[in-house]
């Protein structure tokens, strides 16, 4: 029999209450053991904060207000109370749970006592409704749930619906705590990982000893290659002491392309299939020949000349894509590497990689990615200037010789950008602006990784459009976890990259430090928290630059 869903929420709640990793690693593993395989699979995924991964195109579809309704119709609360108890709390979940222990909640005699499978199972169903009517049948689903949830389930509940766990488990805890409780080392489930982005499934391999069993898979994404970065072309050069290939940095969106038979889909860094925004580059790739998994970028390109980045965004933020969307906004597929070729060959060097890719005839909305061999700072630098004149990025320097490693950031691949002073944040509050953005979430706080924590560098007002500063406006409200009056406290999902003139120490932020002018260049929709840069990063770059900071 399934564990019962209380005992899930009880060691959540024990998790919380220790500040030691060592002990939420023991807490959880020894949970772990015990779990037969549906339940640990099901355990994952709600500690997790992914019930269903990105690449299955389901989601729950139950906004904030529906779960406040709900609340507020089954313990007779009326909104000043929820509101001055979300002020107090900052979390629905803790809310549900005092009013759940303050309330009568009108029961029938019999109610259910519910298991892991029992939840799962409901939410499942939930994410299956669509069209007319599905909102009430949904909304019957959830009530019958609330009411079978004693006080700490229906907190856990709540916070698995809003992704709003919190107990203090981040993703590197739960790869420990599957290698404390399966006796692995925690390399090897990391390597897992890595190639398979999905720590249920780890979890039944490391049960079962057949994590060796574990590759990467077509019509499942994995981990992209990540690159570092290098100030010049003379690092460079001084760095790698051999000759190298280089590529255009193109400004578009990074994509995984996989064929398997007459099926293609294309996934982004998040791992979210977006094969419907480019039907175009889906039916060309159905055309060609053998299965395969490709790495590329997916440019917006016009008139033989690429177009700005957030052209390309247009296309995969509608709720519908019309034809003249892609008329206006024509793309096509670079591709610059290859992880699969009827096998997977992430194991052989990229110059033999780069020879495969010769074999598959690209159309009309796909190419193979221009590279050139070089051997000098100069031949980077002449390479450098010509990208930048045809209107990419910068440069792609790649050590020939490498593998390809799934999520790994090494110096095996490096950035030379146009734009040195760049970093990709994640914004954490935000506040209402003044003047004719009053009223409006425009001026925005944002942090970067130190660890499995986030410390704030800055903020920034400046460089959205008034229609982006409209959409963020609607995110940041969707994604509140606390309202303060002046400013909301959100969830950290929103990714910008942030441009600024230097950095420089401060007390003003947890991090030390903080950015001078900052300015936002983009929303980085492709992009989630995992992927953002480091306080590492941040006293890097101060460190190089220090001597012209102020």
């Amino acid at each position: 029999m399934s564990r019962f869903f209380e005992d899930f929420s009880l060691i959540c709640d024990k998790i919380k209450l220790t500040s030691s990793k060592l002990n939420k690693i023991s807490i959880l593993g020894e949970f772990l053991k015990e779990l037969d395989d549906e339940d640990l699979k099901i355990a994952i995924k709600f500690l997790s904060s992914q019930v269903f991964p990105p690449w299955e195109n389901k989601e729950l579809q139950v906004g904030y207000s529906t779960l406040v309704k709900l609340l507020k119709d089954l313990t007779l609360t009326d909104d000043k109370t929820i509101s001055s108890l979300l002020v107090k709390f900052g979390d629905l979940g803790e809310v549900a749970e005092y009013l759940y222990k303050n309330k009568k909640i009108e029961k029938p005699f019999f109610t259910k006592k519910l298991t892991l499978v029992d939840v799962y199972k409901i939410l499942n169903k939930i994410s299956d409704l669509k069209g007319e009517g599905s909102y009430t049948i949904r909304k019957n689903f959830l009530k019958q749930l609330f009411i079978d949830s004693s006080p700490i389930e229906i907190k856990y509940i709540i916070k698995i619906i809003t992704n709003e766990l919190r107990i203090g488990l981040s993703e590197g805890l739960i790869e420990e705590a599957i290698s404390y409780a399966f006796n692995k080392s925690s390399g090897d489930v990391r390597n897992a990982y890595l190639l398979l982005p999905d720590l249920s499934l780890i979890a039944y391999h490391a049960k079962h000893n057949t994590m060796h069993l574990i590759s990467i898979e077509l019509l499942t994404p994995t981990n992209f290659m990540l690159a570092d970065f290098m100030d010049t072309a003379s690092e460079i050069i001084n760095y790698f002491q051999k000759e190298l290939i280089c590529e255009y940095k193109y400004d578009g969106i990074r994509c995984q392309v996989h064929k398997k038979d007459d099926k293609v889909k294309l996934f982004s860094r998040r791992f979210e299939d977006i094969s419907y925004f480019l039907p175009e580059i889906v039916n060309e790739f159905k055309k060609i020949a053998n299965n395969f998994i490709l790495d590329c970028e997916i440019v917006p390109f016009k008139d033989g000349k690429p177009l700005p980045f957030q052209e390309i965004q247009k296309r995969l933020h509608r709720k519908y894509l019309i034809k003249s969307i892609m008329e206006s906004i024509p793309v096509k597929a670079i591709v610059y590497d290859i992880m699969y070729y009827n096998n997977s060959v992430i194991d052989l060097p990229l110059r033999d990689r780069k020879q495969i890719i010769k074999c598959i005839k690209f159309g009309e909305n796909s190419e193979e990615a221009k590279y050139f061999w070089v051997k000098n700072s100069k031949e980077i630098e002449d390479l450098f200037n010509e990208s930048i004149s045809k209107g990419f990025e910068g440069l792609m320097i790649k050590d020939p010789d490498s593998k390809y490693t799934p999520g790994r950031r090494g110096r095996y691949w490096i950035k030379l950008k146009k734009e040195f002073n760049t970093l990709d944040v994640v914004i954490v509050a935000a506040e209402y602006g003044h003047g004719k953005r009053s009223g409006v979430l425009s001026d925005y706080t944002f942090a970067v990784k130190d660890n499995d924590d986030l410390k704030i560098i800055g903020k920034a007002y400046s460089g959205l459009t008034d229609d982006e500063i409209e959409e963020m406006n609607k995110r940041l409200k969707e994604i509140a976890i606390k309202d303060l009056g002046y400013k909301i406290i959100v969830k950290p999902e929103i990714i910008i990259e942030v441009a600024f003139d230097s950095i420089q120490k401060s007390d003003r932020h947890d991090s030390g430090f903080a950015l001078r002018f900052p300015r936002i260049k983009r929303i980085r929709y492709d992009k989630n928290v995992d992927e953002i840069d480091t306080l590492d990063r941040v006293i890097e770059l101060y460190n190089r630059k220090r001597s012209f900071y102020t």
